[in-house]
């Protein structure tokens, strides 16, 4: 088995090559090319940063339709914070950019104010943690072995409302706002946060991921 990381000069790929590296004795790879897409047995997509950048350097590279495709041969495919934005259908972060539409959805800034109207820091960085939005997709999917009681690592100040809300498999609460930190369509997850920088935790997502 390898396990493919897409790199498309935008993310942090070696500290998820290191975290992916703990949990398993498989080939991990960074690739940039279709034939690293087409080949591999799992694909993460990670990212920070601005989507427009994101996109710019998957379609700079000839990596969009190759995404398209891996995303429908079933195979497990996982985006990580702006990879998981970058699956949706469109987002309006500076500039009106579409995405890969593979999990249809609206990508928007995460509003500065709570429900009190109290004003929020943004962007949100801290620990948070989930609740589950849909619990049969739960319990099938990679997030599974995170408690109740577990806290994930998030940065961002964008967030993911997809078309449908069965596609949502978990939120976590920010100024009693309800943000999503989870997604899922047959066989692609999308997480908002780091796996790779939430410890054990972070891991045992990880892990599921490769076993899946």
């Amino acid at each position: 088995m390898n396990i493919t990381i897409v790199d498309y000069g935008v993310g942090n790929l070696y500290s998820i090559k290191r975290a992916v590296e703990v949990c398993c004795t498989h080939d991990v790879i960074i690739g940039a090319g279709y034939e690293d897409i087409k080949n591999a047995d799992r694909l993460i997509l990670p990212g920070v940063g601005a989507f427009t950048n994101g996109m710019y350097g998957l379609a700079s590279r000839g990596l969009v339709e190759s995404l398209k495709d891996y995303a429908i041969s079933g195979r497990p495919m996982l985006g990580i914070c702006l990879g998981m934005q970058m699956l949706s259908t469109v987002s309006y972060e500076f500039a009106v950019c579409e995405g890969l539409n593979i999990i249809p959805g609206t990508v928007t800034s995460i509003p500065s104010q709570g429900v009190n109207g109290k004003n929020l820091r943004i962007p949100y960085v801290g620990w948070s943690t989930l609740v589950h939005s849909n619990g049969d997709a739960f319990k099938e999917s990679i997030i599974e072995p995170i408690l109740p009681s577990q806290s994930v690592y998030f940065v961002h100040s964008f967030s993911v409302t997809p078309d449908r809300s069965s596609d949502v498999l978990a939120t976590y609460q920010y100024g009693g706002l309800e943000i999503v930190a989870a997604i899922k369509k047959d066989n692609v997850t999308g997480l908002q946060f780091h796996p790779e920088k939430s410890g054990s935790v972070g891991l045992s997502v990880l892990k599921k991921f490769i076993l899946e």
